[in-house]
C-alpha cells in the first residue's frame, strides 16, 4: 500500500518538538506543534491547514509568528487545536503587533482556534486579518470521541494528558484506504493522475455505484477524457485496505494515568512518535521535570500495541547518547 501522508519530524530529536504530515496527492499539510520551524520553508508552511497544538510552553508555540507572518496577506484559513486557555493564547500573540495597514492586504487570513476541555466542551474563536485579527467568538460544540477534525478520507483525535498544565496528545487516523491497480488501468486505456484523487474521495464518501467519474488527461497537447460510473471502476481497478494510524505524544509525565490515557489514544497505532526525555537512571529528574523516560516511553508504546515508534524530544544533557535513550526505549518496546 502506497500511503497518502508522509510525517516527520520537523527537528531533529534534540530540538523543538514537531511533527510535520505531508498529504502526497494533495497540496496540502497537518502541523503538530508549533516550535522552532526553521527547517520549514514558506512553501512547506503555506501547505497547512490544519496545526495541532500541545500545550504553549515556548518550544511549542514560539512557531506561531513564522506561520503568521508566512500566511499574512494571503487567502488562507489555518483551523489551529489546543488545550484549555489556546485562544487566549492566540489572541493575545495577534494583539501584541499593530495591524492598522490591514485593509491594504490583497489576501484575508483567517486564524480559527479550537480548545478542548475536560468535560468534553470545545470553545472556539475566529481571528480575520481584515477584522485586525480582533477576537470573534464561535459556537460552543462536544467533542465525541476525542475527534476534532473528521474528513472524508482522515480523522484526527484528541486526548487531554497531564504535564502540570493540560497537554494534549493526537492522532491522526487514516480511514479506508482506496488503492488504485495501475495495471488494470492500463489495460483499461486509463492513465494514472489527478483525477484518481476525486474517483478515491468518491468510493470513500460511499457515493452510488452509478456516478460518473471523469477521467481526464492530457495528450499530444489537448485534454482527453472519459466518463466512467463509480461501480464498474471500483470493481475493476480499486482495492480498499486499512488506513494508517500516526500518532503524536510529547511532554506528559510518567504517571499510570498519562500511561493509560496515551495508549487507548495511541492503540494499534502504525507509527508513534513519541517523547523519550530522560534515561530510566534520571527516573526521579524526569518525574520532578514531569517527561517521560526512554524506558516509560517503549513500555507505553508496547502496552498500546504500536507496530514501530519513533522517540525524539532528547534533553540536552544526553548530547552524544543518543544511543543510550534508543537502546532503553527499543529494550522496553520489545519486551
Amino acid at each position: 500500500m502506497r500511503p497518502i501522508v508522509s510525517p516527520r519530524l520537523v527537528n531533529g530529536p534534540y530540538g523543538d518538538p514537531g511533527l510535520y504530515v505531508d498529504f502526497l496527492f494533495e497540496r496540502r499539510a497537518l502541523l503538530f506543534d508549533l516550535g522552532d520551524l526553521g527547517s520549514l520553508g514558506p512553501r512547506k508552511l503555506l501547505r497547512l491547514t490544519h496545526v495541532f497544538v500541545t500545550h504553549t510552553r515556548m518550544d511549542h508555540f514560539i512557531g506561531f509568528d513564522t506561520l503568521l507572518r508566512v500566511c499574512l496577506g494571503r487567502d488562507a484559513c489555518i483551523e489551529m487545536t489546543g488545550p484549555p486557555g489556546f485562544a487566549d493564547r492566540v489572541e493575545h500573540r495577534l494583539a501584541g503587533y499593530t495591524w492598522n495597514l490591514v485593509d491594504n492586504y490583497a489576501g484575508s487570513l483567517e486564524i480559527r482556534v479550537t480548545e478542548l476541555h475536560p468535560d468534553g466542551r470545545a470553545l472556539r474563536a475566529r481571528f480575520a486579518c481584515q477584522q485586525s485579527f480582533r477576537r470573534e467568538p464561535v459556537e460552543e460544540v462536544r467533542i465525541e470521541d476525542g475527534i476534532v477534525v473528521e474528513e472524508a478520507a482522515f480523522r484526527v483525535r484528541a486526548a487531554l494528558l497531564d504535564h502540570g498544565v493540560p497537554c494534549l496528545g493526537y492522532a491522526l487516523e487514516e480511514k479506508e484506504h482506496v488503492n488504485v491497480w495501475k495495471n488494470r488501468l492500463a489495460e483499461r486505456g486509463l492513465p494514472v493522475g489527478a483525477w484518481l484523487r476525486d474517483l478515491k474521495l468518491a468510493m470513500l464518501r460511499g457515493e452510488p455505484d452509478a456516478t460518473p467519474i471523469r477521467a481526464w488527461w492530457r495528450e499530444a497537447g489537448e485534454i482527453r477524457e472519459r466518463v466512467l460510473p463509480l461501480g464498474e471502476l471500483k470493481a475493476s481497478v480499486l482495492r480498499i485496505v486499512p488506513g494508517q494510524k500516526i500518532c503524536y505524544v510529547t511532554d506528559v509525565v510518567g504517571t499510570p494515568g498519562n500511561a493509560e490515557r496515551i495508549a487507548r489514544l495511541t492503540r494499534g497505532a502504525n507509527t508513534l512518535f513519541i517523547e523519550a526525555v530522560f534515561l530510566e537512571a534520571d527516573a526521579e529528574i524526569a518525574a520532578r521535570k514531569l517527561h517521560l523516560t526512554a524506558r516509560q516511553a517503549g513500555e507505553i508504546a508496547r502496552a498500546a500495541g504500536a507496530r514501530s515508534i519513533v522517540p525524539f524530544h532528547f534533553s540536552p544533557r544526553y548530547l552524544g547518547r543518543e544511543a543510550e535513550l534508543r537502546a532503553e526505549l527499543e529494550a522496553a518496546f520489545r519486551g
